[in-house]
């Protein structure tokens, strides 16, 4: 059985400041004598740590369509991170990767694939034909057009 050892603090006063005036002027001032009670570490690592409970996502069945809370919430328990925290780092991983695209830059991830952005020049009105008539027809002029493509890594697409 181990004793958990307590430290007594007390609180002194801070060092001269620059400006005299407090800006707490209104509220009470704390007694000097007030003490503070301070535990050591090694009581902290005596208290038994519950593990968090396996999402229920990863213990049943996988879900029809796997989200980006999904994932979150399993990296979060795989690497012991908050499940609200894991969702902000996952929400601005995206966030991250629209950003790069919008530049024209590619993002290469190993073992997953590459994102890069195609670019369609536009194109200008031009005559057709129709091939089961011959009639000739008039084909309208294109916009330019972007679209963000996705090509698998070879050893993904093989595990597949």
């Amino acid at each position: 059985m181990a004793i958990t050892q307590v430290k007594t603090v007390k609180k002194t006063a801070p060092a001269a400041r620059s400006n005299p005036i407090r800006k707490t002027a209104g509220k009470p001032k704390a007694a000097p004598g007030v003490l503070k009670l301070v535990t050591t570490k090694a009581a902290n690592k005596e208290r038994p740590a519950t593990p968090a409970p396996k999402p229920a996502s990863m213990t049943g069945p996988l879900p029809p369509i796997v989200t980006l809370k999904h994932l979150a919430e399993w990296a979060g328990y795989n690497h012991g991170v908050a499940k609200k925290q894991a969702i902000e780092m996952f929400t601005g991983f995206v966030a991250d990767i629209g950003r790069v695209l919008k530049k024209g830059n590619k993002i290469r991830i190993p073992n997953l694939g590459v994102l890069h952005v195609r670019i369609r020049p536009a194109r200008p009105a031009r005559k057709g034909r129709n091939p089961a008539t011959g009639e000739e027809i008039q084909i309208k002029a294109s916009k330019a057009s972007k679209k963000v493509a996705f090509r698998v890594a070879k050893g993904l697409s093989e595990a597949i």
